[in-house]
């Protein structure tokens, strides 16, 4: 089955804490059913100094389910559902159900 959400896409949070936000996947789990979204689901982590990193309170983007995210339409800016086409070269390619636009990537 081809990959609804991957990495590259600018996707809308639908749910929880960060319900509203968007962001760029920076990168899929797709065994876990996740995504890490850069600026979403951002947590602090105290770190113990070591010899090469100064330590600290770190910020760290955690995963979170891609059952709370949502595409956004590359037309409107608006949440959409993700389809696929075949095009007449035979190629398959990820549809935007809102708008009917080809989504890049």
């Amino acid at each position: 089955m081809a990959a609804k959400i991957k990495k590259g896409d600018q996707v809308i949070v639908t749910k929880g804490r960060d319900k509203g936000k968007k962001g760029e996947v920076t990168r899929v789990l797709p065994d876990e059913g996740k995504a890490i979204v850069q600026g979403v689901n951002v947590v602090q982590r105290h770190r113990r100094p070591t010899q090469t990193d100064p330590g600290g309170i770190v910020p760290l983007e955690k995963p979170i389910q891609i059952a709370n995210i949502a595409l956004v339409d590359p037309k409107s800016g608006e949440a959409t559902r993700v389809g696929f086409k075949i095009q007449d070269d035979g190629t398959k390619v990820r549809v935007a159900k809102k708008s009917g636009e080809v989504i890049d990537g």
